[in-house]
């Protein structure tokens, strides 16, 4: 391999350690906001579910916000239907259009939500629109380890406090990378050329993440909100930048 994948690598697990750290979520959209540009979709979908997975077993250890269970079940109860699916559609979708989607739905609803005076509040569909919210991060955690975006975004109009929503997602997050980790050894998606890469990852991230960590203890629910919002939004702009111009073209 290229040393500067190496490089790019390195780089992306550091930035989205931190923001990992920070939020409990967002590992694959920021570092496939560096790798989209040069590194084989597989490739990148199977570093971004692995260092997503290690910066979630970090966080377990070192920011425990509960098990909320109550709010956590029906969100892993439909991220463990939807896995099954991302794995099957991942070596048959165009990633390009993929990123481009979510970039967009990321790019126009999360600043609508983070300038408003006042978030609606979704209280309709009690658990089974939590499930369905559920299956929709599993199938994307399948695609690329995006586990966490559809119901951070959910949590939020929900109105979950900032802890039990760290809750929520740190919890659904790890049960599910975890099972898209498996089914990536079972399936063939990770092979032994990826194995020093997944090893470079491991040190990259883990000072970011540990220092992401310690910020998000000190943050209130308001500002807490907004560094989501923030991040969701700079990550749906970064996923249509590397896809949009190259679909264009």
């Amino acid at each position: 391999m290229d040393s500067s994948l190496y490089v790019l690598v390195v780089v992306g697990a550091m930035a989205a350690g931190f923001v990992q750290g920070l939020s409990g979520f967002g590992f694959g959209m920021v570092a496939m906001s560096f790798w989209a540009w040069t590194v084989d979709p597989k490739l990148a979908a199977a570093l971004a579910v692995f260092g997503a997975l290690t910066g979630q077993l970090l966080a377990a250890f070192t920011v425990r916000r509960g098990f909320a269970a109550a709010h956590l079940l029906p969100f892993i109860a439909g991220g463990l239907l939807g896995i099954p699916l991302g794995v099957l559609l991942l070596p048959h979708l165009d990633p390009l259009i993929f990123k481009a989607f979510i970039g967009g739905l990321l790019a126009i609803w999360c600043p609508v939500m983070l300038f408003a005076a006042r978030l609606p509040r979704i209280t309709v569909g009690g658990k089974a629109a939590d499930g369905v919210v559920g299956a929709i991060g599993g199938v994307m955690g399948g695609i690329g380890g995006f586990t966490g975006v559809i119901p951070t975004l959910w949590c939020t109009l929900r109105g979950f406090d900032r802890d039990v929503q760290r809750a929520v997602i740190q919890n659904f997050n790890l049960s599910m990378l975890m099972v898209t980790m498996a089914s990536y050894v079972l399936t063939g998606v990770v092979t032994r050329d990826m194995l020093p890469l997944f090893a470079m990852i491991v040190p990259a991230m883990l000072v970011p993440t540990l220092l992401g960590t310690r910020v998000y203890v000190g943050i209130s629910d308001v500002t807490f909100r907004r560094v989501v919002l923030g991040l969701l939004t700079l990550s749906g702009f970064a996923l249509l930048a590397s896809s949009v111009p190259r679909l264009l073209a």
